[in-house]
């Protein structure tokens, strides 16, 4: 017999009161949770901020791609004697 059935010991008021209780709690917990998530998805979609940190490597990458491009199709273009 489970402890939070209704019994002569357990009146019915004590269990809505421990249902009610139970109930707020998992509110609260999903309501923390959904926040957690908002400032984690905030945080890792900042543009801002990924802007700022990686403009220089992202433009050193460019760059190096576009060297790498430009000295392989340059090849094609040379007049072979």
């Amino acid at each position: 017999m489970s402890p939070f059935e209704p019994t002569p010991e357990v009146p019915t008021r004590t269990l809505e009161q421990h249902a009610s209780e139970q109930r707020r709690r998992l509110h609260n917990t999903v309501s923390e949770l959904r926040e957690q998530v908002r400032d984690t998805v905030r945080e890792k979609l900042d543009v801002h901020r990924y802007v700022s940190d990686y403009a220089w490597p992202a433009a050193g990458a460019a760059a190096f791609v576009g060297l790498l491009f430009g000295f392989s199709t340059a090849g094609i273009f040379r007049r072979r004697a």
